[in-house]
């Protein structure tokens, strides 16, 4: 009783002004009479549906695949699991894939991001303007087995010109491309430092010393040759090398 007499009175001072005012929230969908008001939801969805994207964009399109599993067998064929960490290895890869798609990046924003916002072209002539770098891009890292077995796969006519290649079928075949590209290179890697296993084992065992594990001891090795060799200087040149 005593509770729905207090409720009672909240609502009265409520009613009368003199409590604290509540919000009041109200969603609905009515008619919109400007163009440009729904032009802006539109810009803003798929504003939203590209940021959504963007990891997969990142990964896909520009040349982050191949220098993160470059990074990541580099790291296997030291024999240090956990150094650098995956943070290092994430960042330095970003930020050379950045260094890599300058060009690219500055080619999108001056031919098609810049006249776009300065009201030039529409929206659909800015996506064809900035796709086309991107897939110049691709066609160089693509090699032409990946892209002949992606047209054979889409059952589509043998194209006789780039521009006669779609865009889904382009970046699977560069996804193809890019992965066997880092595979090789991180193979290459892999070979001083097998050596080096080997003799260390050979030694091991030769010297009588079964229960020691060659990793243990191989491990110093493999740093000092890889610090002698400045092994990040030419890793990182390499990497940057592979896509002019």
């Amino acid at each position: 009783m005593a509770g729905a007499v207090g409720s009672e009175a909240a609502t009265q001072r409520g009613a009368g002004g003199t409590g604290i005012a509540l919000p009041r929230i109200s969603l609905g969908i009515g008619e919109s009479t400007d163009p440009q008001e729904l032009s802006s939801t539109l810009q803003v969805m798929l504003l939203l549906t590209v940021l959504a994207l963007a990891p997969s964009l990142l990964i896909m399109l520009t040349s982050f695949s191949r220098i993160i599993i470059v990074l990541g067998l580099l790291r296997q064929a030291l024999g240090t699991s956990q150094l650098p960490p995956n943070q290092v290895l994430v960042g330095l890869a970003l930020f050379l894939t950045a260094f890599v798609m300058a060009p690219v990046v500055t080619e999108v924003r001056d031919t098609a991001y810049g006249p776009y916002m300065a009201r030039q072209i529409s929206q659909e002539e800015a996506l064809q303007r900035a796709l086309k770098p991107i897939r110049q891009f691709m066609f160089r890292q693509t090699r032409e087995q990946d892209l002949a077995l992606m047209v054979h796969l889409a059952k589509m006519p043998r194209p006789h010109e780039r521009e006669d290649v779609s865009t889904h079928v382009l970046i699977p075949a560069f996804i193809i491309s890019e992965l066997k590209s880092g595979f090789q290179m991180g193979f290459a890697l892999f070979l001083p430092f097998i050596v080096i296993d080997l003799v260390v084992t050979s030694v091991l065992l030769s010297m009588g010393m079964m229960f020691l594990p060659p990793s243990m001891i191989a491990l110093p090795f493999k740093l000092l040759l890889f610090v002698l060799a400045d092994g990040w200087h030419l890793v990182v040149r390499s990497l940057v090398a592979s896509f002019q």
